[in-house]
């Protein structure tokens, strides 16, 4: 295989070791890899695989009582409200088994745990995979929790995107204001280039961790040795953090192929960001349409003109709209070609 083809195909390799799971199951997913999976075969792909049930990640949702195993798809850490949210969904439910996978790697929820040794096996997710088997009512039921970087959107053969970290927006200089109070004043930072990870929020250090982990489990994935290059602030923090992680330096040893990435802080291209020019078929659409609801990637597409319903101010939520990603493979090359971008 080749490496471009590798990249390609990374994204339906992690929903493929999350869907060797759902057989039989219900399977509970956060907005943010439903958007993921949106753009890899949708929930088509989820029944294919042999899924009973496909459910928002909510307090209000749960399984029925023939219904014994569950699968999770989250984004998050599983501490804090997630938790709360696998409590309240396997309290209501009647599970036996229950498999959960976080895009979030193991050596970052160390992180949020203030464990800075290294420790073998996975601790953390066999701690969660104790409380799992507590809130079914049962030590002998089964859990499983496992790490599935799962935050990709394969546009097109050109195109990966990565909805999940759509809210990670580069440090503008309020930034370095609210940094800089909380720093004693000759520790203070005098510019933006100046600031190291450390110094941010706890939940900032932790977007920009999973999203070099992320990159990394690509690369990993390929067989790649990465040259990184940054322009901007926050991009210098994410090329580093990626320079610096535990298997990047095993990796840049062996793998046989080479590629270079290049991280820009938007901010430093505002204007053709906030342009109207039209340079592109694409531009013109996600400008005219409006995005599906709950996602960042994907917009609504009209599907009125075929039909023969009456165009009247109840027929917008008459009819399910559609949208750019298709279920089908080799699809969405055709609606999305090269000359499209």
């Amino acid at each position: 295989m080749l490496p471009t083809e590798g990249f390609t195909c990374f994204p339906g390799q992690m929903w493929d070791r999350v869907l060797s799971k759902v057989k039989k199951a219900v399977v509970f997913i956060d907005d943010k890899c439903a958007e993921s999976l949106h753009w890899n075969g949708g929930a088509t792909r989820v029944f294919e695989a042999g899924a009973r049930n496909l459910k928002q990640f909510s307090s209000f949702e749960a399984g029925g009582e023939n219904e014994p195993k569950a699968v999770f798809v989250v984004s998050t850490l599983l501490k804090g409200i997630t938790a709360d949210i696998i409590q309240d969904i396997v309290g209501l439910s009647h599970f036996q088994y229950c498999v959960v996978f976080t895009t979030v790697a193991h050596s970052i929820h160390l992180l949020a745990n203030n464990v800075t040794v290294e420790l073998e096996g996975n601790p953390v997710f066999e701690q969660f995979e104790d409380k799992l088997c507590e809130w079914m009512g049962d030590v002998n039921y089964t859990a499983e929790v496992m790490h599935a970087p799962v935050v990709f959107a394969l546009v097109s053969p050109q195109l990966l995107l990565a909805p999940t970290f759509a809210h990670l927006f580069p440090l503008l200089p309020r930034d370095l204001e609210t940094i800089n109070i909380k720093r004693p004043e000759k520790k203070r930072f005098g510019c933006l280039t100046d600031v190291d990870l450390r110094s941010l929020t706890p939940e900032l250090q932790i977007e920009i961790k999973s999203l070099a982990s992320a990159v990394n489990s690509m690369f990993e994935s390929t067989s790649t040795r990465e040259e990184s290059f940054a322009l901007g602030p926050m991009s210098r923090l994410i090329a580093g953090e990626l320079a610096n992680h535990p298997q990047a330096k095993n990796r840049r040893k062996t793998a046989p192929n080479k590629a270079s990435i290049v991280f820009i802080d938007r901010t430093l291209d505002l204007t053709g960001a906030a342009g109207h020019h039209g340079d592109s078929l694409v531009e013109k659409i996600l400008t005219v349409l409006q995005p599906l609801p709950g996602h960042t990637t994907d917009v609504q597409v009209d599907m009125l003109e075929l039909t023969n319903l009456q165009r009247t101010p109840d027929s917008q939520t008459t009819l399910a709209p559609g949208c750019l990603a298709q279920t089908q493979a080799g699809v969405t090359e055709s609606v999305l070609p090269t000359n499209f971008l």
